[in-house]
C-alpha cells in the first residue's frame, strides 16, 4: 500500500512529461487530420455546402460587434471560397449557441452577416440554429436537406473533426463529400522529444484526446458504424 503513491506520481510525471514535453499530442492529432483528404479531382457540380459550426467568437461578438474567429476560422473562409466556386450551391451552416447561458448568438445566426458582406446572397444560406453539438449538427442537417431536397454536398469543417463527423452523417444516411480544413499539424510529425513548444504541445494533446473521446463515445453509443471511420 505504501508504494502506490509513488506509482500514481510517476503515473502523472510520465503523463505530464508526454503531454508537455513530446510530440505524442501532435501526432495523434495528425492520426485524425490524415484520415481523410480532399477529392483529388473536385467535384464539378455541388448542390449545397455544409459547415460545421465552432469557429465564431460569440461571446467576444456579442459585447464588442463585428466578427471575430477562433482558430477554426478556416472553416468559413474556405466556406466563402467554395460558395463563390460554386455559385449555385446552397450553403448550410449548422450550429447554435454552445454556450452555457445560452444568451449569444450560434454559428449558423452569425454566419449571415459575414456570407452577405462578401456578397453571398442570403437566399442561398440555410441555417440550423439549434444544435449544440455534432451529433445535432448532422441529424438537424439531414431533417434540411430532405426538406430542401438537396443531396451531393460538401461537408467542411476542421481535419482532426472529420472522421467523427462523417462518422455520423453516414450513420444516418447522409451521403457527403469530405472537405477538411483548418490543419493543425504538418502531416510529417514522428513521436519525439520537443521541449521548444510546451504550451502548444498540451493544447494539442487536449485537442486530440478530446476528438478521440468523442470517437469512442459515439462507437459505443451506437451513433457511428465505426470507431474509426474512413
Amino acid at each position: 500500500m505504501g508504494e502506490d503513491p509513488w506509482l500514481f506520481s510517476a503515473l502523472a510525471v510520465t503523463v505530464l512529461f508526454l503531454t508537455l514535453f513530446t510530440s505524442t499530442g501532435g501526432y495523434l492529432l495528425q492520426t485524425l487530420e490524415n484520415r481523410f483528404a480532399r477529392p483529388a479531382n473536385p467535384p464539378v457540380d455541388v448542390a449545397c455546402i455544409i459547415i460545421l459550426g465552432g469557429a465564431f467568437e460569440n461571446e467576444v461578438m456579442a459585447a464588442r460587434g463585428g466578427t471575430e474567429f477562433n482558430q477554426s476560422a478556416d472553416r468559413f473562409i474556405e466556406g466563402l471560397r467554395l460558395a463563390r466556386q460554386y455559385p449555385d450551391a446552397r450553403i448550410l451552416v449548422s450550429g447554435g449557441d454552445g454556450s452555457f447561458s445560452g444568451a449569444y448568438a450560434g454559428d449558423a445566426e452569425a454566419s449571415t452577416a459575414f456570407f452577405t458582406s462578401f456578397g453571398i446572397a442570403a437566399e442561398r444560406l440555410m441555417r440550423d440554429e439549434t444544435s449544440r453539438t455534432t451529433f445535432e449538427n448532422a441529424a438537424n442537417t439531414k431533417d434540411l436537406l430532405e426538406k430542401s431536397g438537396l443531396g451531393n454536398c460538401l461537408l467542411v469543417t476542421s481535419a482532426f473533426h472529420m472522421p467523427r463527423s462523417v462518422g455520423l452523417f453516414r450513420k444516418l444516411g447522409i451521403p457527403v463529400i469530405p472537405w477538411p480544413v483548418d490543419y493543425r499539424t504538418s502531416g510529417r510529425l514522428t513521436l519525439w522529444p520537443d521541449f521548444s513548444q510546451p504550451s502548444l504541445n498540451a493544447q494539442l494533446t487536449t485537442t486530440a484526446m478530446r476528438e478521440w473521446t468523442g470517437l469512442l463515445a459515439y462507437y459505443v453509443s451506437g451513433r457511428t458504424h465505426q470507431v474509426f471511420p474512413q
